[in-house]
């Protein structure tokens, strides 16, 4: 799909007129057909990149100048909020009259950015000023995304510490350990490392290109390079060292998880283990009075069997007494 704006926020799909493609402000290309790029390529003296090429992770490959445009490449998350993440390439190609973008997903941030655009257009009269308001968005959507993974983490470590499940804590007897669903929690890590590593993925890229900008976008236009582009560099820096502490904050809860599994786990051996060890007594005397031989006084004894029993009972529960005592249970 190919939409074309006009400095009016006006929209049109037209892309047989070269006059038309010229005169506008933003060019935006969605998935487009070969001949919607040879058709803005044409207009515009440009040669776009291809899907493969805009994937390629060389940096000279994603940000250089060429025929009379600047060329860059950030990667920018798609489904943050689901669990379909991805990441996907867009591609800014800035001229001194006009943007072009070349995208193939959809982000929320261009969902959001483009009633935007239309509804005020007069706050982005330049092809740098919509620039600026589509990276303000991804670096928003970013931020928004790391606010979720902390809110979640926070939830993670209150379940794993202190049991807080959605109905409760349920305890066991004994030692105040939760029963806590451990597989969900494990999903819960991993999703959250995964959005993690794609925010700081997109930010590493986002934060090139601002360096970029910086460096060779005041030569782009007529007016002194705008003070935000220098304000947009140090939010993304400061998310970067963000997206560091929740990584960080992700592995210690990784690592917290398994150590609860592996010590629930040992708690249930010790339990199988002191329940051996008690049943043992009973076991042998058992064994003893089952053998059947002739010559054995207690089975003329009127009381034999209770004896026994009562036997067997007090060899389990010395052992019991014990174990609780020493502080094994």
């Amino acid at each position: 799909m190919l939409s074309v704006y006009d400095a009016n926020g006006v929209v049109t799909n037209e892309y047989a007129d070269a006059e038309c493609l010229r005169a506008a402000l933003w060019i935006d290309l969605l998935n487009p057909q070969p001949d919607q790029v040879a058709a803005v390529e044409r207009a515009l003296d440009l040669r776009l990149p291809t899907r493969s090429q805009a994937q390629e992770i060389e940096v000279s490959s994603r940000l250089y100048i060429q025929d009379h445009a600047v060329f860059m490449t950030a990667t920018v998350l798609v489904g943050a909020r689901t669990e379909h993440l991805e990441t996907t390439t867009v591609t800014f190609v800035f001229q001194r009259a006009r943007l072009v973008t070349l995208r193939f997903a959809e982000p929320m941030s261009f969902s959001i950015f483009i009633p935007k655009f239309q509804q005020n257009f007069s706050n982005y009269p330049t092809a740098e000023k919509v620039l600026m308001g589509l990276l303000d968005e991804i670096v928003d959507r970013l931020a928004d995304t790391m606010e979720m993974v902390s809110a979640e983490m926070t939830t993670v470590s209150q379940t794993v510490f202190r049991g807080a499940g959605a109905d409760g804590p349920r305890f066991t007897q004994g030692e105040r350990y939760a029963r806590v669903n451990y597989t969900m929690v494990l999903n819960q890590i991993g999703l959250n490392g995964e959005r993690t590593a794609s925010v700081r993925e997109s930010l590493v890229t986002l934060g090139r290109m601002l360096v970029f900008i910086n460096e060779v976008g005041a030569g782009r236009t007529d007016a002194p390079l705008d003070e935000h582009w220098r304000t947009l560099r140090r939010d993304v820096t400061a998310l970067t060292d963000h997206a560091t502490f929740l990584s960080d904050k992700v592995a210690f809860a990784l690592d917290a998880t398994l150590g609860r599994i592996n010590n629930e786990q040992n708690m249930i051996i010790k339990l199988f283990s002191v329940l051996s060890v008690v049943l043992l007594p009973p076991t042998l005397i058992a064994s003893i009075y089952g053998m059947n031989f002739e010559f054995m006084p207690e089975l003329t004894w009127r009381y034999g069997y209770p004896y026994a029993l009562a036997l067997m009972a007090i060899s389990a529960v010395m052992p019991y007494i014990f174990f609780k005592r020493k502080g094994w249970l």
